[in-house]
């Protein structure tokens, strides 16, 4: 990809991943790089949706993926809670600098963000902890957003995540809600009263 970069990139093309990504490029208007374990699902996204195809950059490699990035990069990781996260961190981690920003957007158990944000502290690389509500239909159209991380983080993020969060009365529904695994917490009581 040559001079056309992505403003972020999501990783995990599911059900959620896909639908989070065509959010960004939709309603956000960003340029999106595309992930995916099996680089055909990336593709396969971009072709299913042809209205969002030159917002939307599907990648062959990690590599590819990280290199097609404006830097500071944001990286969404879409993927089962659970090994699957470390997994792909130990993945994209080594592609990262200082000063980038991976975001956790599943359903994580908040003690493994806290457990993942203080490893990846000490690298100068931002992890946050996002928990995202509203299933396929909210990640397409517009979900509730809880993020939890460094607060200075939150204030890069909000440019990128309030144009695709749901709205009510006008406002986002999208906060930081306070240090490391406070977004995926609040998100684990949401799930438990919901």
């Amino acid at each position: 990809m040559s001079g056309n970069q992505a403003d972020l990139g999501v990783l995990g093309m599911g059900t959620m991943g896909a639908s989070l990504a065509l959010n960004f490029a939709d309603s956000g208007g960003f340029t999106v790089a595309l992930g995916n374990r099996t680089t055909e699902k990336a593709y396969g996204v971009r072709d299913e949706n042809p209205a969002l195809a030159d917002r939307l950059v599907p990648t062959d490699s990690i590599e590819h993926f990280v290199g097609v990035l404006k830097s500071p990069r944001v990286v969404v990781l879409m993927v089962n809670a659970g090994k699957p996260v470390d997994d792909q961190m130990a993945l994209v981690l080594p592609h990262l600098a200082p000063g980038d920003i991976l975001i956790d957007a599943g359903n994580a158990d908040f003690n493994d963000t806290v457990r993942r944000e203080k490893a990846v502290k000490p690298t100068g690389i931002h992890f946050v902890g996002m928990g995202v509500s509203g299933g396929e239909v909210g990640a397409r159209n517009g979900p509730s957003i809880m993020v939890g991380g460094d607060e200075a983080v939150w204030e890069r993020l909000k440019p990128l995540l309030e144009p695709i969060a749901a709205k009510f009365d006008g406002s986002p529904c999208v906060d930081w809600l306070g240090p490391d695994g406070a977004g995926h917490f609040v998100k684990t009581i949401h799930n438990g009263i919901e």
